[in-house]
């Protein structure tokens, strides 16, 4: 679709771009200053020379939104999951580049059948009072995820353990699940079925251990500053809420010699715009987002700062076949679906390079392509006509218009899908739409208690790099299906998925569930994430992944070029000193003369440039023709680094 045919959905877009500015007027923002690192060098051991890090290692991370719990086992939204990722450590952990690696266990072996898993837990794990981690420690965490008086969000991620499915329903008792201690050290899991995922499962908060003792002791109160204890590299230290959540490096944790980052901040930024202003300043290292309509300049001023990578999540607005008009009309809510011009969102909306959608699972899965239903391959005009011919069978018109209310959360980005959709219903098939926003904690507190909207924004980051995890979601009863949707013939194919052993017939099954699904329509596939924020040039130890996990436990500062220079000079002119107290002391005792170190020597002449004024404003100029910024009033706590 032309969006200059549409002047309705033209007018909204420009609005959508204006109303996203900078909050001190100016369209393109000055250029600050961020110094350049020195060249990274590795020990044999694979850790960064000491010689070349920072002496302050501080992290200052925006999160995006305030999380509702840091209960790993009550947690839900990525907000919470970044920062429980530092508290905590699962059986299994994850490499920078997303690779599954040992995390409290250090080796595991798997029976042949697939049913069977045995792990041996690291012998110096310590919580961080430093009672030892042990097998108890996991059996009471797993069993506590399931239980359902805890009411995990993501409890089904434990279905593949045996009896997993009649704990969560209250038919077996939580000591019935199919998790036993050996011995101190010694874990037995049995499954159900074979689960080639496993292993990334038990990377997830809903698996991780939890201190039984303080638990019982605070209750749910455990989790709080003060009062959780935590096996992960990180301790919680402090939480201001709508303010930050400050974590301490762990001297307990096993590997904590090679955890350099000492503190790590987390920033509930809701307005990205914000969060690149602090960035720019220097007083965020790392930001969630960044703001669309600032992406281009970022590209073209910021190219080692800006980073964006593949990420294996999906964007989708959901129906709720609960509620009038879509329970049992899946040709309205198709007639919705085709009416989104996805090319046109992603294009003029989004801006990121999304990728546009058409099914669940997005690009990424190793080994699996999802189906495309016929109407990914027509023409907007087509995808159109034929839209309106379904919503004109449905019984809706212009003098009968469909009516719906769609609810999102705050951001901008959000915002803007919501009233682009809205406009693209209203143009194409003439439905009027009430635009419902609502603070993050509040959606998923709703969300939860079914206060659903017909229409509401959705999606899903991967918990490990499967089909089967989005495929799950629309299983009846599961606990992130809020859209009530229920096929017993879509239940049965995931049974077969989650015992399926040889490979291509289980991609066969994923397919054909994702087809049925495609059929009855329960959501609007959108397009696909990538992740896209600023890092700061000097924090090194990450690495880009289509899982989008980053532990502060693998990062580390690097000195800027311009300190190690400093440094250097500073060296140099001691060695100098030195070397000619050494020349007066050998002449007066009738040694033989040295050369002394010549002023400049080893110095590299690139870097004597800067010797003049102070170089990191030499090291990065501003481009020529752009203003240095002013600062802005700020928010108190915003102290530089």
């Amino acid at each position: 679709m032309n969006p200059l045919r549409h002047p309705l959905l033209l007018s909204v877009l420009a609005l959508l771009l204006s109303a996203c500015g900078n909050d001190d007027g100016r369209t393109t923002p000055g250029r600050d200053r961020h110094p350049k690192p020195v060249d990274l060098m590795i020990t044999d051991y694979g850790r960064p020379d000491p010689s070349v890090l920072a002496a302050e290692q501080e992290l200052h991370r925006d999160n995006g939104d305030e999380p509702q719990t840091l209960d790993p086992h009550l947690a839900e939204g990525f907000p919470a999951a970044h920062i429980l990722r530092d508290l905590f450590e699962g059986l299994t952990a994850e490499a920078p580049n997303g690779r599954i690696i040992p995390g409290a266990a250090i080796r595991w072996n798997i029976s042949r059948d697939g049913k069977t898993y045995t792990f041996y837990l690291r012998r110096d794990a310590l919580w961080s009072n430093g009672d030892p981690v042990t097998a108890e420690d996991f059996v009471y965490g797993l069993r506590r995820s399931a239980n359902p008086a805890t009411a995990s969000a993501y409890a089904q991620v434990l279905l593949p353990i045996a009896n997993a499915a009649e704990v969560l329903a209250g038919d077996l008792p939580p000591e019935e699940l199919g998790v036993t201690a050996l011995d101190e050290f010694t874990l037995q899991i049995n499954m159900r079925d074979p689960t080639p995922y496993f292993l990334a499962v038990l990377n997830h908060s809903s698996t991780y251990p939890v201190h039984r003792a303080s638990e019982e002791e605070f209750g749910p109160a455990f989790s709080r500053p003060g009062n959780l204890v935590s096996n992960g590299a990180y301790v919680l230290d402090g939480w201001a809420i709508r303010s930050r959540i400050d974590l301490v490096k762990n001297e307990n944790y096993w590997d904590a010699e090679n955890v350099i980052i000492e503190k790590v901040h987390y920033y509930p930024f809701e307005d990205q715009s914000t969060a690149l202003k602090r960035f720019r300043r220097g007083r965020l290292h790392w930001t969630s987002e960044v703001p669309v309509n600032q992406f281009m300049w970022l590209m073209r001023h910021y190219p080692e700062e800006l980073v964006i990578s593949p990420w294996l999540g999906a964007y989708f607005f959901g129906f709720n076949l609960e509620r009038e008009p879509f329970i049992e009309n899946p040709e309205l809510r198709l007639a919705l679906a085709l009416t989104l011009d996805r090319d046109l969102l992603t294009e003029k909306v989004t801006q990121f390079g999304e990728l546009p959608s058409y099914n669940l699972v997005p690009p990424g899965i190793t080994d699996y392509v999802s189906p495309l239903p016929e109407w990914a391959e027509w023409t907007q005009q087509e995808r159109n006509a034929e839209a309106q011919r379904l919503y004109a069978e449905a019984g809706y018109s212009e003098d009968n218009p469909l009516t719906i209310e769609i609810r999102y959360t705050n951001g901008k980005n959000n915002k803007k899908m919501a009233l682009a959709a809205a406009s693209l219903w209203k143009q194409v098939l003439g439905v009027q739409a009430t635009l419902l926003n609502e603070e993050y904690k509040v959606f998923l507190q709703n969300r939860e208690r079914r206060i659903l909207t017909q229409v509401f924004q959705a999606g899903w980051i991967s918990d490990y790099a499967d089909a089967y995890s989005f495929l799950n979601l629309f299983r009846s009863g599961h606990g992130s299906n809020f859209y009530g949707y229920s096929n017993d013939m879509y239940d049965s194919l995931l049974d077969e998925i989650a015992a399926e052993r040889i490979p291509s017939r289980r991609r066969r099954l994923m397919f054909e569930a994702e087809r049925l699904l495609l059929e009855d329509m329960p959501f609007i596939p959108v397009y696909s994430y990538v992740t896209k924020r600023m890092v700061n040039p000097r924090l090194k130890g990450w690495e880009s992944n289509v899982m989008d996990h980053h532990y502060s436990k693998h990062m580390f500062f690097l000195k800027a070029a311009s300190e190690a220079y400093q440094l250097r000079r500073a060296a140099e002119k001691l060695q100098k000193e030195q070397q000619e107290d050494n020349d007066a002391a050998a002449t007066g005792a009738g040694a033989g003369e040295q050369t002394p170190l010549s002023e400049g020597e080893n110095i590299p002449p690139a870097e004597q440039t800067e010797t003049s004024g102070d170089p990191d404003q030499a090291a990065s100029a501003l481009p020529e023709g752009e203003a240095e910024p002013q600062p802005d009033d700020e928010s108190a706590g915003s102290s530089g680094l």
